[in-house]
């Protein structure tokens, strides 16, 4: 983007923070590879795409809608709250979800 890296983001110059959002934005254009892209074959259309913000908020959203609507493991695994991606869940990931034991009062 040829902005100088040794810079502090407040230091930017219009034309450079404007340089910089159009790379994030469409960086197929620049010649950024597909496996950088954080939408790879996207479920919909099958494209690569760079989700940003509020749309890649959006379209995790919809993906884990999707995997609660067929009743995949992944889905009900996310509706739950517990660990999606193997890790046990024995003794550990316990904070937030149980108030413990309560005395007798």
């Amino acid at each position: 983007a040829d902005v100088d890296c040794n810079k502090r983001a407040g230091q930017l110059t219009q034309a450079e923070v404007d340089r910089i959002l159009t790379i994030i934005a469409h960086p197929r254009q620049f010649k950024v590879p597909q496996f950088f892209l954080n939408r790879q074959k996207d479920f919909k259309d099958g494209r690569y795409t760079q989700a940003v913000s509020n749309q890649l908020d959006q379209k995790l959203r919809d993906d884990f809608e999707r995997l609660k609507k067929i009743r995949a493991h992944r889905g009900l695994r996310h509706y739950w709250g517990l660990k999606v991606r193997g890790q046990h869940t024995k003794t550990s990931g316990r904070r937030g979800k149980t108030i413990g034991v309560r005395g007798i009062k």
